[in-house]
């Protein structure tokens, strides 16, 4: 199993204890956005000896550290991803709190020419659609 988070810590000369190894591998394998708890969850099925606190201290190290990266979506909850190799956006499923990335050449062009219209080169943005699934229901 890749473990790319893990490998950026001892990359970045951060200590690595087993506490700090198990929450790595947990982020490592996540195929979603993990929030503390949820995080917290799931490493503590591995090492019940992992705190909500020790979750909390480690996501802020990894983050602090560029490790990670927060997301603050409306739910209230920060959620937390590797930093991603490629830009992708996105969109939030505010019934089930699923979130889709994804990347569209057509949105990336548009801001880069509202930018230029309006006279600024972007150095960073980030793209948040909250979205309803639409109903299969016709009558609707």
């Amino acid at each position: 199993m890749d473990n790319s988070i893990e490998k950026k810590c001892i990359q970045f000369g951060l200590r690595m204890t087993e506490q700090r190894k198990i929450i790595a591998r947990v982020l490592s394998a996540s195929d979603d956005h993990p929030d503390a708890e949820e995080l917290y969850r799931r490493t503590s099925k591995i090492n019940k000896n992992i705190s909500l606190a020790t979750v909390y201290r480690t996501l802020k190290l990894f983050n602090d550290n560029g490790i990670l990266e927060k997301h603050e979506f409306k739910d209230g909850k920060s959620r937390y991803e590797t930093i991603p190799a490629n830009h992708h956006d996105h969109l939030i499923d505010i019934k089930t709190g699923s979130v889709i990335e994804f990347h569209d050449e057509e949105i990336e062009k548009l801001q880069e020419r509202i930018a230029d219209k309006l006279g600024y080169n972007i150095i960073n943005h980030r793209l948040e659609i909250y979205a309803v699934k639409k109903s299969d229901d016709k009558n609707s």
